[in-house]
């Protein structure tokens, strides 16, 4: 049966950029920044350490909702930290896990110290409900006897 890992999920996007910005940068940077690279998120790195992440949907709650002023407010404010994180062994129901108890849509996935890309809710469904038609796929095998 097909089991779905961090790395697998990484893989299935095709790629695994992953953008920072300063804690001390603007929100207004923030969001230009995650436009011009087409990404709903971005890690926060301060002297080379991840101290946070920082999505539109952060943006949209913490700056737009609140009436702040973007380039007057800094990452720092609006980032969600400390960061949940997943390793690359980790599987899609673990990765699935994180997120739902955690209130999150993002997870930066580490191999050792070193990041190596972020999944989004979006990538842990596909390798869910990808796992799941592999179940019932070798369900249908069994019950039909063609199973190898």
């Amino acid at each position: 049966m097909l089991i779905v890992n961090a790395r697998d999920m990484l893989k299935a996007k095709g790629y695994s950029d992953i953008f920072s910005i300063s804690p001390d940068d603007s929100a207004y940077s923030a969001l230009q920044l995650a436009l011009e690279k087409n990404v709903m998120a971005l890690t926060v790195v301060e002297n080379n350490e991840l101290v946070g992440i920082v999505t539109e949907r952060d943006y949209s709650r913490k700056i737009t909702l609140a009436g702040r002023d973007p380039n007057a407010t800094k990452v720092r404010e609006i980032m969600t930290a400390p960061v949940m994180s997943v390793n690359v062994s980790s599987t899609a129901a673990e990765c699935l896990a994180v997120m739902s108890n955690n209130n999150i849509r993002h997870l930066p996935v580490f191999d050792g110290d070193k990041m190596v890309g972020i999944i989004s809710i979006g990538n842990v469904v596909k390798a869910t409900l990808s796992e799941h038609e592999d179940l019932i796929k070798h369900l249908n095998d069994y019950i039909q006897g063609t199973y190898v």
